[in-house]
């Protein structure tokens, strides 16, 4: 998994009932785009992520101009 910062990290709720939980990749902390990664998730906190299986990076769309 590699992420650069401004791509989404999407983390699927694994427990029924569970909601899926959204960011953006403010810090990449790893080798070559490697976790871990600082994320803002969309509720405001901010916390270390190693991603597991459940999640996925979603680049951050290029606008061109």
């Amino acid at each position: 998994m590699y992420g650069k910062i401004g791509d989404r990290l999407h983390v699927h709720g694994n427990v029924v009932g569970q909601p899926d939980r959204t960011g953006k990749i403010i810090e990449v902390r790893g080798e070559s785009g490697g976790p871990p990664y600082l994320v803002r998730f969309d509720d405001g906190h901010e916390t270390l992520v190693y991603p597991g299986p459940d999640a996925v990076i979603e680049p951050r769309a290029h606008v061109s101009h």
